[in-house]
């Protein structure tokens, strides 16, 4: 049975403080209410002795400033990481994806780049292979009920279904799908245990949910009721006494097959 995996999930954006602007460590609430934490380098470092099984960076500003993720921190990472490592930001083009790879990434994580030109999911999993390739799927729910994917870090509205997009991206070649909840970023209050489901049900590759888990029981949902194969959390570990490693023990308690030591 394959295990279940915890990816303690890095967001980035651009601090002025200081000399010179460098990449910060932030939470977030529904993508929103910015709190800067400190170095993602350094914290990442922090999640790989507590034995997280991956990670994810993700620079959000990237969509805003059209400029490419900071390889520097990509680089870092991979000199003084030693566990695989998702990089997500800015991604347009195939050359984005070759960028990130060369300089260290293990996958590279494509929202509104595969959004705007979904052939790029294609092409970039012949190139690199599918398993490089993480469709990222951010979505919120509508006054109606319905749901909605959203590019832009949230701020712009499509006409797509995250469920339809996921099935599109899986058909297309992505890798791993990762959805995140808008609505429960950073609120604590527990994942969207109905859209990863249905995500989790409907493509046939790895599904890694994200977004609002505030206890240990949330990351038990998200794999029993959720089906989810990795939970990732950013504000969770920045704030809660609870590390990777407390949090994989309850979670093993709960009978779902996860590693427990490196």
């Amino acid at each position: 049975m394959l295990k279940r995996r915890l990816i303690p999930k890095l967001q980035m954006r651009r601090s002025i403080r200081g000399i010179r602007p460098r990449m910060v460590l932030v939470t977030t609430i529904r993508f929103d209410d910015v709190v800067e934490v400190g170095d993602p380098v350094s914290q990442a470092k922090i999640y790989q002795a507590q034995a997280a099984d991956e990670l994810i960076f993700l620079d959000l500003d990237a969509w805003r400033d059209d400029r490419s993720t900071l390889l520097d921190v990509v680089q870092t990472a991979a000199e003084e990481i030693f566990m695989p490592f998702t990089v997500g930001g800015g991604v347009r083009r195939l050359e984005d994806f070759r960028l990130l790879l060369a300089n260290g990434a293990d996958k590279v994580s494509v929202n509104t780049g595969a959004v705007e030109d979904p052939d790029l999911i294609a092409t970039a999993a012949d190139a690199f292979g599918a398993q490089c390739v993480v469709l990222s799927i951010d979505y919120r729910r509508e006054d109606d009920g319905t749901y909605r994917v959203w590019t832009r870090g949230g701020t712009v509205a499509t006409d797509l279904d995250p469920v339809g997009w996921a099935v599109e991206g899986a058909r297309r070649g992505a890798g791993e799908i990762l959805v995140t909840s808008i609505d429960r970023d950073g609120t604590r209050r527990g994942l969207d245990l109905e859209i990863t489901r249905r995500v989790a049900e409907e493509v046939g590759i790895p599904v890694i949910t994200s977004g609002g888990c505030g206890a240990a029981s949330h990351f038990v949902a998200g794999f029993l009721e959720g089906r989810a194969d990795a939970v990732a959390s950013g504000t969770y570990f920045c704030f809660r006494d609870e590390n990777p490693m407390q949090t994989r023990s309850q979670i093993k308690n709960a009978g779902i097959p996860i590693r427990l030591h490196t």
